[in-house]
């Protein structure tokens, strides 16, 4: 039997009874006849019907799934029957109580009745204090396998949905990111929340300078910023954390470092991280990165790309800071040993007239086979400031040449002349293929013969298909002109520093990307884009138009060091 009977006891006895109802969202119960009100309204007409009844106390679960038992009221519920302040259940229908065909079961055929519970379901005519038909027990698993299986597959077409929508870079969160909002007109769409994206920037900006998270964390709780979970409590949203350990929820470098690495705020929406096993389980998993839901440009970006590129590379450089330092040294990161790879150490020494500091290789002081050879931090300061100077002058001669190239209109390789060469061969190919059309004319007309009409149809072919591929020729040139960025990244980058006098941590960050010391004094410095201004150099180069002060290397060398440095700085 799937409910124990309770009939033998007197039907004199009254109840106190629980009155239960349900309703969420996560399993398709919209319809307005679940609502919690007619719920109740009809629950409390059956118990007033009913003399053997006494309604002691209302319990009501509103957006809670019925696939898990643990929802508030259901275990404050259980937690009276316990206390036997209440020995009747009622609900509206067995769906109300649970979707779970398991933990309904178990609840229905071995807890109730072993605390002597009797249990009502209006709608579905169970009464465990009445005696069931065979019929009627042998219908009742049958239904909670139902509501089960209902439950599944709107499960299924939820996630399917779900799925859908961020395959197109719709929004799905309960909440916006920080630095967000969600757009009312749409949901699914986020905008730039003003009140907070200039935090946003601030933090990027303090990266690039070199504070670490924590000095990052700390400057904005003593700015009294709010955190994020702060900022969208005062917003009135409903948020909960397990991170918060006092009253306010304060910044933390993970909030910092998580922000940082989000490319949310250069446009990209990424979502789909996480997954549950099934319906039934809620418990959070993390799924593989190539699984993922990432589309770009879905919104407006707080920061640009060029800035959240520069500080993920900084973010993987080993920039630790002195615990009596607000912030790293200037070449933290960026400085290595030519010889062992190995990064340069900073170390400074003082005597009564001054302070000198040096960066080593700490490749040789960890006994790796490398040489001792030093750097003081002055000379480096100097080379590498004369070695941007250089870059930069080189670069502008790039670009008044590359103007040069594509404005001139008697220039061989302007894109006037490609038009015009472009425009003579298509004029080519249509007289070619209206020659080969009236061939046609020609062998009816008795004109021509066979073998006539087949040679000569061969020969505009011919003519044809060279003419096309000449086309194509001429069209990838012309593009290779027409694609050289005037107002690409790295010449915007350099061209911010045409007049550079001193160096700080957002210089070296948006044009170098690493600086190596050889021990016998030479230095690289490896600046950032070097693809793109070979591809460009080699461009000019081919065309006899690079000028002599631009050679086909983009990174700067300096032998030896002492003499190119006074070169340069003169």
């Amino acid at each position: 039997m799937y409910l124990s009977e309770q009939s033998k006891e007197s039907m004199d006895k009254e109840y106190l009874c629980a009155s239960y109802v349900r309703l969420s969202q996560d399993d398709g119960d919209k319809e307005e006849s679940n609502s919690i009100i007619n719920q109740k309204t009809l629950i409390r007409d059956y118990i007033k019907n009913h003399s053997d009844l006494t309604l002691i106390e209302e319990y009501a679960d509103d957006g809670y799934s019925g696939v898990n038992f643990e929802r508030p009221d259901f275990q404050r519920m259980m937690n009276d029957v316990k206390a036997k302040k209440i020995d009747c259940i009622v609900v509206k229908d067995l769906s109300r109580f649970g979707r779970n065909y398991i933990e309904v079961g178990r609840y229905l055929q071995q807890v109730f009745p072993f605390m002597g519970i009797r249990f009502i379901a209006i709608n579905d005519s169970v009464d465990s204090g009445k005696k069931q038909t065979d019929a009627e027990q042998f219908v009742l698993p049958f239904k909670n396998l139902f509501n089960d299986s209902y439950c599944k597959d709107i499960s299924i077409k939820v996630r399917s949905q779900l799925a859908i929508k961020r395959k197109n870079g719709d929004f799905v969160g309960s909440f916006a990111c920080y630095g967000y909002l969600k757009n009312p007109a749409d949901h699914n769409q986020l905008m730039i929340d003003e009140e907070v994206a200039d935090i946003i920037r601030s933090i990027f900006l303090w990266k690039i300078m070199g504070l670490s998270a924590d000095r990052i964390a700390e400057k904005l709780n003593s700015q009294g910023i709010p955190c994020p979970m702060e900022y969208k409590r005062s917003l009135g949203l409903k948020v909960s954390t397990n991170f918060r350990t006092n009253g306010t929820a304060k910044w933390s470098h993970m909030t910092v470092l998580r922000i940082l690495k989000n490319d949310i705020y250069i446009g990209n929406m990424t979502q789909g991280k996480q997954t549950t096993p099934n319906y039934k389980v809620k418990r959070l998993i993390d799924k593989p990165e190539e699984e993922w839901d990432r589309v770009e440009g879905t919104h407006e970006a707080i920061i640009s790309e060029d800035v959240f590129e520069t500080v993920q590379a900084l973010m993987l450089q080993d920039t630790r800071i002195s615990p009596w330092e607000t912030k790293v040294y200037l070449f933290s990161g960026y400085l290595f040993c030519g010889d062992c790879k190995m990064s340069m150490s900073r170390r400074t020494r003082k005597n009564k007239s001054s302070t000198r500091s040096y960066y080593f290789c700490s490749g040789y002081k960890r006994k790796n086979g490398c040489t001792s050879h030093n750097i003081s931090e002055e000379r480096l300061y100097h080379a590498t400031l004369s070695a941007i100077q250089q870059q930069c002058r080189m670069i502008t001669d790039i670009e008044r040449v590359l103007r040069y190239a594509k404005d001139l209109p008697d220039d061989p390789n302007s894109l006037k002349r490609y038009d015009i060469q472009l425009a003579k061969l298509d004029e080519e190919i249509d007289k070619n293929q209206t020659m080969k059309l009236r061939l046609i004319e020609n062998l009816n007309d008795g004109i021509l013969s066979s073998q006539e009409y087949l040679d000569l149809v061969k020969i505009y072919d011919t003519r044809i298909l060279e003419g096309r591929k000449a086309k194509q020729v001429v069209a990838a040139e012309r593009a290779g002109l027409q694609d050289l960025p005037l107002e690409s990244d790295w010449l915007t980058a350099f061209k911010k520093y045409q007049e550079i006098t001193a160096l700080d941590r957002i210089v070296l960050a948006e044009l170098v990307e690493r600086i190596e010391v050889y021990a016998d004094k030479e230095i690289v410095i490896r600046f950032k884009f070097s693809d793109q201004i070979k591809r460009v150099q080699e461009y000019l180069a081919e065309r006899h138009l690079l000028p002599e002060a631009c050679p086909v290397q983009p990174d700067i060398k300096e032998t030896p060091w002492q003499e190119k440095a006074e070169l340069l700085r003169s």
